[in-house]
């Protein structure tokens, strides 16, 4: 995305399970290359992920629903002096998906997103993976904090077991289940007939929880055509892609795609 004056504005938008710690290499990465940017936190996650994990099961994230979180970036970008780029993760892949549907942003990335209402695959480990995040018998009352062999399974697969361990004690936490099940309501519908801001799709090719075929059939439900929608899946890639050894090169990739936006 060129422009004559200093490089837009990314806030960067957390997904689930997650303290927006997620973001710090790509953070910093994007302000090497000139951009200013921010990782605002959800609400009730602000403290580090070791703190969060010791309120569990009664944390006050489990009051948090998608429509609470939405308004956090909704209020965070209002108050920018100019419309941002946005790149979510995983849940925040659905939240850039909403913020464009609202028109307030230039640009979108959703990075192996979860996807708006209706947008649905068969698939053996992403059902497996995203079921007990919505806690169908318990509380809404109680937040849903994945265990690690879950977390092996559905967030870290393939990465050493070092690297697994070490990722869930820095980024681990608990979730509102409320908030999860948010997603299967009309409030995570989106128009896609409608205009939008360029938006990119980036898949991981080894991710479980939010596979390559969701992304591409969220992808394909775009329908206006003169309105930039691309989709890139990177082979290999879990679904902790923001701390795999290649992160770099994968957010080297969307600042390409950003610069190449008229």
């Amino acid at each position: 995305m060129n422009t004559a004056s200093a490089e837009p504005t990314i806030v960067f938008i957390t997904g689930a399970v997650v303290t927006s710690a997620c973001w710090n290499n790509w953070k910093t990465f994007f302000e090497g290359e000139g951009y200013t940017c921010y990782a605002p936190a959800w609400p009730h996650k602000e403290a580090p992920a070791a703190e969060l994990r010791r309120q569990h099961p009664h944390s006050p994230i489990a009051q948090n629903g998608l429509a609470d979180v939405l308004q956090v970036y909704t209020d965070f970008i209002a108050q920018l002096p100019a419309k941002p780029i946005v790149i979510g993760h995983s849940f925040g892949g659905l939240i850039v998906q909403l913020l464009l549907q609202q028109n307030a942003v230039v640009a979108g990335v959703a990075i192996e997103s979860a996807p708006p209402l209706g947008v649905v695959v068969a698939n053996w480990s992403l059902f497996r993976s995203a079921l007990p995040m919505l806690g169908l018998f318990s509380s809404l009352k109680t937040t849903f904090l994945p265990t690690f062999a879950q977390w092996q399974y559905a967030i870290a697969n393939g990465l050493p077991l070092a690297d697994q361990q070490k990722y869930y004690d820095q980024l681990a936490a608990p979730e509102s289940k409320k908030l999860v099940r948010g997603a299967l309501s009309l409030g995570a519908r989106v128009d896609f007939r409608r205009p939008h801001a360029p938006l990119l799709f980036l898949a991981g090719g080894a991710d479980r929880i939010m596979p390559a075929a969701l992304n591409r059939a969220n992808h394909r439900r775009y329908r206006h055509a003169a309105s930039v929608t691309d989709y890139h899946e990177l082979p290999g890639r879990c679904h902790a892609m923001l701390g795999q050894a290649t992160w770099r090169a994968d957010a080297g990739w969307v600042r390409d795609w950003l610069m190449a936006l008229p």
